[in-house]
């Protein structure tokens, strides 16, 4: 027992702290800091939307005006700015590369610009915890097996067997509408200006790289303009589309959980990492949406590339190293970090399977924008052009720790 409890704690020396479940309410605890106690201006101002609007005097700084934080929001400002904040995306999957726990409180690693110096040391000592260069598990930069069998052509048909038989089936009917824009079109009030595009426009989407009619579509209207990548400029019309009949459809913004199997062999999250990679994943896309049409579906439900930044929700989330999306009791709020768009085949308007209930034209009057913010300089920052040999380097940092815990036993 002593030998697993003493693994189990070098374990946990290398996983983050997610401060939002905690059994610490979150301003519980007297004041410990405010927002004007930081020098760095994301940290003040992110401080400052977190904290609690309190006239009292911090026994910090003695500032009045600043925002109030407990050590609970001290951790939530840490893992937002420190954390969050150093997520770096790769080809497939992305991890932070600076991770905070309670077990380096006292013995932190991570190396920041003398700016920062000051505020990272109060962080740490009020929110008692110690900030570390984060040594992710594979499966976060794509090291998943589903996932390279999608990329190879001998065992493509075998993980599409799996993608239909795992993802649920969807009708969708008239009560079901979804939008589409058009941007600066010919003719605004005509229908079908509305419909796919002509096979001569070709396609270059996600689900058709390979020239395949497909009408896209969403029942989120500020994201199908965000989709559009709308200007101030821009002549803007909005078409409300709804099925005449019931559309069969595959559902892939679904999350699917697999009974004994681990995220390096996850269907799920081959695909959730598949649809929030660039356009290097199109090929793929469309050769499963390809696949999908021959299966006699009318169109595809998948999640929009944008979700995360539609959400607020944050990116490659996880708990002790496991995913979110891993975690049977966190399916639904795992779930609704992805938005689902809509995907048709062919010219559903044409062809009688949808109908334009109405058309606008659409003024945008603002913008406004939900920020965090990360450090600048950082000594886990890397070229970018190099990250294989970073990947590399973080394999054989696992492996030597796993050496050197295994000899202490």
């Amino acid at each position: 027992m002593a030998d697993f409890d003493s693994s189990y704690q070098q374990i946990k020396k290398t996983q983050g702290l997610y401060p939002y479940y905690s059994d610490v309410e979150r301003t519980e605890g007297g004041y410990v800091l405010c927002s004007d106690c930081f020098n760095d201006e994301g940290l003040r101002l992110d401080s400052f939307k977190i904290g609690i609007e309190d006239q009292s005097t911090c026994w910090n700084c003695s500032s009045k005006s600043g925002r109030k934080l407990t050590r609970q929001i001290v951790r939530e400002l840490c893992y937002r700015f420190f954390v969050r904040g150093t997520i770096e995306k790769f080809e497939f999957g992305g991890f932070p590369l600076v991770q905070m726990n309670e077990e380096r409180f006292g013995n932190s690693e991570a190396q920041f610009s003398p700016r920062l110096s000051n505020d990272v040391k109060l962080i740490e000592q009020v929110g008692e915890i110690g900030l570390f260069y984060y040594s992710p598990r594979f499966w976060m930069f794509g090291e998943i097996e589903p996932l390279k069998n999608l990329q190879d052509d001998s065992t493509f048909e075998k993980v599409l067997g799996r993608i239909l038989e795992l993802y649920p089936k969807h009708l969708l009917s008239e009560d079901h509408s979804f939008y589409r824009v058009r941007v600066n079109p010919r003719s605004s009030n005509e229908f079908n200006e509305f419909d796919t595009p002509p096979t001569y426009m070709g396609g270059q989407g996600r689900l058709n790289f390979n020239g395949e009619a497909i009408l896209y579509a969403s029942p989120d209207l500020e994201l199908c303009l965000h989709e559009c990548r709308v200007t101030a400029e821009d002549d803007i019309y909005l078409a409300k589309l709804v099925p005449i009949k019931p559309l069969k459809m595959l559902n892939l913004a679904a999350l699917v959980l697999e009974e004994g199997v681990d995220e390096f062999n996850s269907i799920d999250l081959a695909m959730h990492f598949l649809f929030l990679a660039g356009e290097h994943s199109y090929p793929i896309c469309s050769r499963i949406a390809h696949s999908i049409k021959n299966e006699g579906y009318d169109g595809i439900i998948y999640p929009s590339y944008f979700s995360f930044i539609r959400t607020g929700a944050t990116p490659f989330e996880t708990i002790n190293g496991m995913s979110v999306r891993h975690l049977p009791p966190l399916k639904d709020y795992a779930e609704s970090q992805s938005v689902p768009n809509v995907a048709l085949f062919g010219w559903p308007i044409k062809e009688g399977k949808v109908k334009v209930h109405s058309i606008n034209k659409v003024n945008i009057n603002s913008i406004r924008y939900d920020l965090t913010f990360g450090p600048a300089d950082h000594g886990a920052l890397f070229d970018k052009s190099k990250k294989e040999e970073f990947i590399e380097r973080k394999v054989q940092e696992q492996f030597e720790g796993f050496i050197k815990t295994f000899n202490k036993q």
